[in-house]
This record gives C-alpha cells, sequence and structure tokens, in this order.
C-alpha cells in the first residue's frame, strides 16, 4: 500500500494519520516515545503491510509485471493501486479526494516540525506537488515513479514503468477491486480486537 491507500484506511484522528504514513519512515520496535494515536497509526501501517504481502490478489498483481521491472513490482503495485483509488475515489468515499487531500496537506503542515528529518522531505515533496490527487491520471503515477527512481541506489529506470500500468491496466484494476474490501475488512477487525 502507498501513501493514499494508508491514509484512506486510517481513523479520522490526525495524529493516527500522520502515524499511518509515519509508518515507512520510522523502522524498528516502536514504543512509548511517540504519542499513543500515532503509534496505532504506526502499527496499523506495519499490520496492513504484512496483510497486503500476503494477499494472494498482491502477488497475482505483482506477477503481472513484466520482468525487467519485477525487482521493483512491490513499488510499482503499490502506485498503481493509489491510482486506481485516487481516479475511482468516489465509489470509495463520501469525501471528494480535493477535501480529503487538503485535510491531510493541513494536518501535516501543522505537525512539520514533529516529523522525523526524511519524513519532512517526503511530505513537502507530496503537499507542494499535489501527490495524492495526481495519483487520478497516468502522468501523476509518472511522475511519482520517477520521483521515487531519484532516491534509488541502482539505476532503475522507473520512470518508464508506468507502462506496466498501461498494458495490465484492465486486469489490475480488477485486481484493486478484488482485493481493497479484503483490507477494509481487515482493517476495520483490527480496531475490534
Amino acid at each position: 500500500m502507498n501513501y493514499l491507500a494508508h491514509l484512506y484506511l486510517s481513523d479520522n484522528d490526525p495524529d493516527s494519520l500522520v502515524g499511518s504514513l509515519m509508518g515507512d519512515f520510522i523502522k524498528g520496535r516502536v514504543g512509548d516515545e511517540l504519542e499513543p494515536a500515532i503509534k496505532r497509526g504506526v502499527l496499523l501501517h506495519r499490520k496492513v503491510d504484512v496483510f497486503t504481502d500476503a494477499h494472494p490478489v498482491i502477488r497475482a498483481s505483482k506477477r503481472r509485471i513484466s520482468p525487467g521491472f519485477r525487482r521493483y513490482a512491490g513499488i510499482l503495485v503499490d502506485i498503481f493501486y493509489d491510482h486506481f483509488l485516487a481516479s475511482e475515489w468516489p465509489a470509495y468515499s463520501d469525501i471528494p479526494l480535493d477535501a480529503f487531500a487538503q485535510d491531510v496537506y493541513r494536518i501535516l503542515e501543522e505537525r512539520h516540525a514533529t516529523l522525523p528529518a526524511k519524513m519532512q522531505r517526503s511530505m513537502s515533496y507530496m503537499v507542494s506537488n499535489r501527490l495524492l490527487q495526481s495519483y487520478r491520471e497516468i502522468e501523476g503515477v509518472r511522475r511519482a515513479l520517477s520521483g521515487i527512481e531519484t532516491r534509488l541506489r541502482r539505476p532503475s529506470r522507473l520512470g518508464e514503468s508506468v507502462h506496466e500500468l498501461e498494458q495490465n491496466y484492465a486486469a489490475l484494476r480488477e485486481d484493486f477491486s478484488a482485493y481493497l474490501p479484503d483490507v477494509v475488512d481487515f482493517v476495520a477487525r483490527q480496531g475490534n480486537a
């Protein structure tokens, strides 16, 4: 799951929302140094990632990626699924994507100084480029992948990999539609555990 999906799955508490993004930026044990709602968001992020990595639909989506980009299949599927969520947002949320994203950006800006340094840079990029809304369009996906490419240690041509989405669009969209209800149900069960 990528940014938009983690945000979509988080609860409405602003700190939990921040934690749902922070899961990619802090490693190791999560202790009491975090506010309880932030900690809850980080832990949910990690549970969702484990659930996602083991899900048969996700594995099928990864197999759709051609061998030349298979090493990055996890990244690609995450971004592609955010595209489907963004482009079909009204089917999943009563809150318009632009309004949802603006709330997220406001919360991130208010809490910017409290974020880990690496997360500050990424969140500033997200806000200034309206990343969440940009996922609606193929060109936004291309820009996101090109941005990720610049952060990888080895040459990847990740910016060119958007053709994997274009070539497998219908099948990946079907995968996403099958997967999303499962992860939503999983998250709902976490709240009842």
